[in-house]
């Protein structure tokens, strides 16, 4: 598997997800498990098949976040040299060339998108079309609405 990239906060959410189902999930389950088990027949027992459900589902996630962080190509924004192009971490300002909107996204890892928060996915239709494109540049996103056009107004590494 290759490096998957993430910016550090992105990083920091995952070690944090990671830090509670490890030391707070993983321990209530098994005392969970324990108190199910002490009521009998475990063959009819809705709890117990429960809690072990959990525990195979948080087992399971800490093992995936496991992975992405041993995967993780770490990229802080702010010590990018990208020379004003639009670059994994950059944050972009752009204006929708047909119904002049003005927005703001910041191209990070698949994990970390979240587009009420601007952060857009590397691997997205909008942040493909604007890898190594430059302020005043326009770019034309193949989206499912259609070919719409941004023209870069700033690009930005913080």
């Amino acid at each position: 598997m290759g490096k998957i990239p993430i910016t550090i906060t992105g990083a920091e959410k995952l070690r944090a997800e990671l830090h509670e189902l490890k030391t707070v999930r993983r321990p209530a389950i098994v005392t969970a498990i324990a108190e199910a088990r002490s009521h009998g027949d475990l063959s009819e027992n809705a709890e117990y098949h429960a809690a072990k459900e959990r525990q195979s589902f948080t087992e399971g996630r800490i093992a995936e976040l496991e992975s992405k962080l041993a995967n993780a190509q770490i990229i802080n924004p702010a010590l990018l040299e990208a020379d004003g192009r639009c670059v994994f971490g950059a944050t972009i300002d752009l204006e929708d060339m047909g119904s002049g909107e003005v927005v703001t996204y910041q191209i990070v890892g698949d994990d970390e998108a979240d587009i009420k928060q601007g952060k857009i996915s590397i691997s997205s239709p909008i942040a493909r079309a604007l890898i190594g494109k430059q302020s005043g540049d326009v770019a034309e996103v193949h989206a499912p609405s259609g070919v719409r056009e941004y023209e870069i107004l700033d690009v930005k590494y913080i």
